[in-house]
């Protein structure tokens, strides 16, 4: 049977084949809209999914100016509990920004900030080991919540703009070796990656 072009019914009714769930790691560049299609033409992850055999959607999102790692599948279960509040998945950014924080100002970020959708606060955060500039400093930082601009807005709470900005991991999943509009499948020991809690 040739899913494709043959029908096959039982006492009248079509059956569907099970479709088969796909869990992908993508590696999202900067100016690329987390949505499957835009009306403007602009550049989307769909772009980079075309071999794939079924459709897949992102789970969560990234924003245009923000690069790194993201979550697509076809399995509508597995995204809610990614994205589900409870779960409590922290997510790891790394952030250039427009000059140095100190740690008076990282502790206001540990201890909660206000920003538009509520009183948020970082899990972890930290001056990241990422280049040498005397003008920019690049800060790492754990979230739990997954709010519309979340870090720029913690940042800018504190006073410095994110001149850059990417998810490097969600749970323990890391994006590895995968180049920037890169992909690969993820497997049951990839998917459990997300789930583990930090010790």
């Amino acid at each position: 049977v040739d899913p494709s072009c043959d029908r096959v019914t039982v006492d009248g009714k079509p059956v569907k084949p099970p479709t088969q769930k796909l869990y992908v790691v993508f590696n999202k560049p900067e100016n690329v809209l987390t949505t499957m299609e835009d009306p403007e033409g602009r550049p989307t992850v769909a772009d980079f999914m075309e071999q794939l055999p079924v459709r897949v959607f992102p789970v969560g999102r990234l924003d245009w100016d923000t690069e790194g790692l993201l979550l697509l599948t076809n399995d509508g279960d597995f995204a809610q509990k990614v994205m589900h509040p409870r779960e409590e998945i922290p997510k790891t950014y790394l952030a250039k920004l427009d000059g140095k924080p100190d740690e008076k100002d990282l502790e206001k970020l540990r201890r909660g900030v206000t920003i538009p959708g509520g009183r948020v606060k970082a899990i972890f955060v930290d001056h990241a080991k990422v280049g040498d500039s005397d003008k920019y400093g690049w800060v790492k930082i754990v979230i739990g919540e997954g709010k519309n601009r979340q870090v720029r807005y913690m940042f800018q709470k504190i006073g410095f703009d994110v001149k850059k900005l990417k998810r490097v991991a969600i749970g323990q999943l890391t994006l590895g070796n995968l180049q920037k509009g890169e992909y690969a499948f993820l497997d049951q020991g990839g998917i459990a990656q997300i789930f583990r809690q930090r010790r």
